[in-house]
């Protein structure tokens, strides 16, 4: 009996070193799933209203596989909402307008493949705070902790711009 406990204790050691030692997958440090059962409700997007036409004479060709009038066009509602020119989004290349911003931006110059290089060390953080083998194992959430050298204490930061004079609007009591 004491022979086969450890015997299964030993398989269960080395199924865990195993389990410790997987890399092959993305490391998710922040472990939300969805089910996929059911719609998904971002993808749900009613028609705008539809409209009579003043002549129906001067209605564009019909488009096979275009737009419609009525399509939802949520990128350009949003570009309109926060005061933008909708028009603006399908001019392709920096609008005119937006010159400067573009200068400014990159006036201490501009690294070519950034986004790879961010993308690399991203990826390497995320293996190293992967979490440990039972974490990793039923599936614990590490994000919060992964990133906690990382994080503002916003509540000290308050009290550091109180210190200094700088006006600060009311906040919430610090949680106990």
């Amino acid at each position: 009996m004491r022979a086969t406990g450890g015997k299964m204790l030993l398989v269960l050691a080395v199924g865990l070193a195993l389990a410790a030692c997987d890399r092959t997958r993305e490391p998710r440090l922040l472990n939300i799933a969805s089910s996929d059962e059911g719609p998904d409700e971002f993808a749900i997007l009613p028609n705008k209203p539809l409209e009579q036409p003043e002549n129906f004479t001067e209605l564009p060709p019909p488009n096979p596989g275009g737009r419609n009038r009525v399509d939802a066009t949520p990128e350009e509602d949003a570009v309109a909402a926060l005061g933008g020119r909708p028009s603006a989004l399908n001019a392709g290349g920096i609008p005119s307008s937006d010159a400067a911003l573009v200068r400014t931006a990159g006036r201490y110059g501009v690294q070519r493949g950034i986004r790879q290089q961010l993308a690399a060390e991203d990826l390497a953080f995320r293996r190293r705070k992967d979490g440990r083998v039972l974490e990793r194992l039923f599936n614990v959430n590490v994000y919060f902790r992964a990133y906690e050298g990382q994080s503002l204490d916003q509540y000290a930061e308050l009290e550091r711009f109180r210190r200094i004079g700088v006006r600060t609007p009311a906040a919430p009591p610090e949680p106990q």
